[in-house]
């Protein structure tokens, strides 16, 4: 009986904890980096739009590409070219939380595309890049666990 009661309580919890989950990769109604191509940071050096008739479904979001050929690539290898903790602002996670992102604040270290809120943020990320990053990734992806209400 004890043994029953205990897998109920845990259950319960883990429902709990379920709920409280985000989503990833952070997404809104533009799609993924606000429909912006992941691809296009690394090949054309800036963010550039993706197109509405090319995407592709990846981690519950969908993705929008200039071309067929960044697609190919994408889908090839999503994690090469998917912002790092889910493109959700950098320096949110290296403060334990989640928020969203300027696709025109981006940055690509040691080949990892990164994401921030704004300019400003971005500077302030960049200000202590090393030390950020290693933040940011002991709370990655534990912080999409945090219950905010």
């Amino acid at each position: 009986m004890k043994n029953q009661s205990l897998f109920y309580v845990i259950l319960f919890l883990w429902s709990c904890s379920a709920s409280a989950q985000k989503e990833y990769i952070y997404s809104d109604s533009k799609g993924a980096i606000k429909g912006y191509d992941p691809v296009a940071y690394f090949t054309a050096a800036k963010p550039v739009k993706g197109k509405r008739e090319i995407t592709y479904t990846w981690k519950n979001a969908q993705w929008y590409f200039v071309s067929t050929q960044n697609r190919d690539a994408f889908k090839a290898d999503p994690e090469a070219y998917a912002p790092q903790f889910g493109g959700y602002c950098a320096y949110a996670v290296s403060e334990n939380t989640l928020y969203k992102i300027d696709p025109k604040s981006w940055k690509i270290v040691d080949g990892k595309l990164y994401l921030n809120y704004d300019r400003e943020t971005q500077e302030a990320w960049e200000a202590n890049l090393e030390e950020r990053i290693k933040k940011a990734e002991a709370y990655w992806p534990a912080v999409l666990y945090i219950d905010d209400n």
